[in-house]
């Protein structure tokens, strides 16, 4: 069992309660004089205690992905990172893993899908960077053997790992079980990291004597991608999404290449980019640019295109609020824009997957096939 199965969670929450009510029921008969008793005592209460701790690091781990097997959290994972040549004329994208879907049937691509572990190496941008490849059942099914599919890139927030959007958010699973329930069509998802030059936030832009990194995920992804596997190159084929500065990317870069991308869906977004020790200095004394990174700026001041936007709140735990309903506000045709406010929810996996399942369900319906 995997050191982020449900199922070990499941017992190390079971042994804390038994140890407790062990504890508690053999107390009395260990409150006597002798060193066998002591001994007890103590052993009762350290077991206890371990079994309370391991839960909650369990919980925590599973919630925050630290560790991702018991070799990485022994310090025993010792594969080295694959170093990927990139040629003149060589492909921009290569497979270097294959896993199944967590669902019935998984270990079958026909019936649960594929996730591919990728990396893309940026022909204009030259950013190379990991990610993950979602491919429904049906991309493995003969009848669909010559159809295209619709494809989002969807982002993590800053700085967390594209694991986090397998294994805490759940997206193949998700994407797997609406296509099912018929909800939405069948979608390719590409998922990755915002933190395409660690350690480094780039907010997505293009640094000046830095990273290109919105050249990397506005034309050197969807390029990639297109050329590799059965998706279109029409804007309409195209999305992208993404939870906190993910979904700021994704609105930001949607916003600005309505040429590539149709519609964008930010999770709990922020609309203006960051500016700390994370990031640098972003915009090298360029106001302009700094100015177009500001998304509502941009709403005010530039075209806007035939983009759809989705974006969420909440009431009461999320701080964007004000910052989204001003969103909202400044979209204007031929742009349109859709939102999810829930009565409560903080910046975290909890809000974000009560958000994700309706917000594939939208991004599908925007997007097309062919």
């Amino acid at each position: 069992m995997g050191l982020t199965s449900n199922t070990v969670l499941a017992l190390a929450v079971t042994l804390a309660v038994v140890l407790f009510a062990a504890t508690v029921w053999l107390w009395p008969r260990l409150a006597r004089g002798g060193w066998r008793t002591v001994l007890g005592r103590v052993g009762l209460l350290l077991a206890t205690q371990v079994a309370l701790f391991a839960s909650l690091g369990l919980a925590a781990n599973n919630s925050f992905l630290f560790y991702g097997s018991w070799a990485d959290l022994f310090g025993q994972e010792q594969d080295m990172g694959v170093v990927v040549d990139h040629s003149a004329g060589s492909k921009d994208v290569k497979v270097v893993g294959t896993q199944a879907v967590d669902v019935p049937g998984g270990g079958r691509p026909s019936v649960g899908g594929q996730i591919q572990k990728i990396v893309i190496a940026g022909e204009k941008s030259r950013i190379d960077s990991q990610a993950y490849v979602y491919l429904p059942p049906e991309y493995f099914q003969g009848k669909y053997a010559k159809s295209t599919f619709p494809a989002s890139v969807v982002l993590t927030g800053y700085p967390g790992t594209a694991e986090n959007l397998l294994k805490g958010l759940k997206y193949p699973k998700t994407a797997f079980q609406q296509a099912k329930d018929k909800k939405m069509q069948p979608m390719i998802l590409v998922m990755l990291r915002p933190t395409v030059a660690p350690p480094r936030d780039t907010e997505c832009v293009d640094v000046p004597g830095g990273p290109q990194t919105e050249t990397f995920f506005a034309q050197d992804l969807p390029k990639a991608i297109s050329e590799t596997y059965r998706v279109g190159t029409k804007p309409r084929n195209w999305g992208f999404m993404g939870n906190s500065t993910g979904g700021y990317c994704a609105l930001k870069i949607a916003m600005h290449h309505p040429d590539r991308f149709s519609a964008a869906a930010g999770f709990s977004a922020y609309y203006r980019a960051a500016d700390d020790v994370t990031t640098g200095d972003l915009f090298q004394g360029d106001q302009d640019a700094k100015k177009r990174a500001d998304l509502l700026w941009s709403l005010d001041h530039l075209p806007q295109g035939r983009s759809s936007f989705l974006v969420t709140t909440s009431k009461h735990g999320e701080s964007n609020l004000k910052g989204t309903l001003a969103f909202i506000k400044k979209v204007k045709d031929p742009a349109s824009v859709s939102s999810i406010t829930l009565e409560s929810g903080g910046h975290n996996f909890n809000t974000w997957n009560r958000e994700i399942p309706p917000g594939l369900v939208w991004m599908s319906g925007k997007l097309s096939a062919s």
